[in-house]
Formats: C-alpha cells, sequence, structure tokens
C-alpha cells in the first residue's frame, strides 16, 4: 500500500510538487510515531550524566559518500509536509556527497534515519549516531510470498532494523516504537490522521 501510495501522489502531484521518495514517507512515519515515543527523540551526554529529550525531529539521514559515511541534518521535519521534507533530503545529500555541507547540516540531529535498500541488504544492525539513543534502518522492498486470507501471494516487502541505547530506551518502549512504525508504513492512510 505504501509503494502504490508514492506512485499516485507522485502521478497526481510530481510534476508540480517533486518526485517522493519511500523515504519521505518513512521520515513522515518516523516523526508520528517519536510523538508517541519521545523517548526515542534524545541525546544522551555520557560524561555529564544528561539526556535530553526533544520535541523537534531533526532527523539524521545517514549518507554514503565518496569519503565514508557522513549524516546530514533534516531540520525540525515534524514541520513540513512530504515535499518539502523529500527537497531537503535530497538536497542535504547531494551537499554531502559533493563535499559543500557545512558544519550546521551535519551536527545536532536528534534520532537517525539510515537505508541499505540502494545496496541490497535485508536486515542491518544499525550503529547508533553518538550521542542519539536511536537508529532505524530500512531495508530493500523486495516482492515476497506472504500468506493472506489463507493464501501465498505476492507482496512487496521491506525489513525494518533498528538500535536503541537500552539505558535510555529500555525494550518494551523500542519494540513498541517499531510496531508504530510499522502500522503507518502498512496502513499509510494513517499518515495524513492527525
Amino acid at each position: 500500500e505504501l509503494e502504490a501510495l508514492r506512485a499516485r501522489l507522485n502521478e497526481k502531484w510530481g510534476s508540480q510538487r517533486g518526485h517522493l521518495t519511500l523515504l519521505a514517507l518513512l521520515v513522515r512515519a518516523i516523526v508520528l510515531a517519536v510523538r508517541d515515543f519521545p523517548q526515542v527523540n534524545a541525546r544522551f551526554d555520557d560524561e555529564a550524566g544528561v539526556l535530553t529529550q526533544h520535541a523537534a525531529v531533526h532527523l539524521g539521514i545517514a549518507t554514503q559518500t565518496d569519503g565514508g559515511l557522513m549524516v546530514p541534518v533534516l531540520r525540525d521535519a515534524q514541520a513540513h509536509d512530504l515535499w518539502a521534507n523529500a527537497a531537503e533530503v535530497l538536497r542535504l545529500a547531494d551537499a554531502a556527497r559533493s563535499g559543500k555541507a557545512v558544519r550546521d547540516e551535519l551536527s545536532g540531529s536528534t534520532i537517525t534515519l539510515t537505508s541499505l535498500g540502494r545496496l541490497g541488504g535485508i536486515m542491518a544492525t544499525p550503529v547508533i549516531n553518538h550521542p542519539e539513543v536511536a537508529i532505524v534502518g530500512v531495508n530493500r522492498s523486495a516482492l515476497r510470498p506472504m500468506i493472506r486470507d489463507g493464501a501465498v501471494v505476492a507482496r512487496q516487502m521491506m525489513n525494518l532494523s533498528s538500535s536503541f541505547d537500552h539505558r535510555v530506551v529500555d525494550g518494551a518502549i523500542a519494540a513498541a516504537f517499531v510496531q508504530s512504525l510499522r502500522g503507518y508504513l502498512e496502513q499509510p492512510a494513517m499518515l495524513f490522521v492527525e
């Protein structure tokens, strides 16, 4: 359903608002899930022993560059629509890959999104972008067999991989956050219900 929605939105609005990638919808899902689980949108200062939860979602976007992995920051992701976030993610990734990202664009994230989809990975263990306390990884989307209503059907599926600092986010909260993300992605109409 998520991929079908993305295709419909691009068909209707792509020429006017820009192309939506799956990443923009994932950003929206994370923003909404963070509202219910603010513990994951935090930074923990080990030396001072200080935990800071953030109301704003400053989403780090793990980006592979020729010089290695960089994490430009999509600031205030909760304040922008799908197309604005999609355009900013593209701009930040281009700045990182071309070596033009400035320091402010590469610091201050409160949670990170990483994607191995392009690399073909179907499962990973993402490493938390310290001092954050959570990272969400998305993997390659592929057509796979699934049982629905007692029949084996082909469905587009994708695994989520995540890691949490269990000093701050216990297992129950982490699992509930991931289930919330899953719910938004499996029923994407909920991405637009406030």
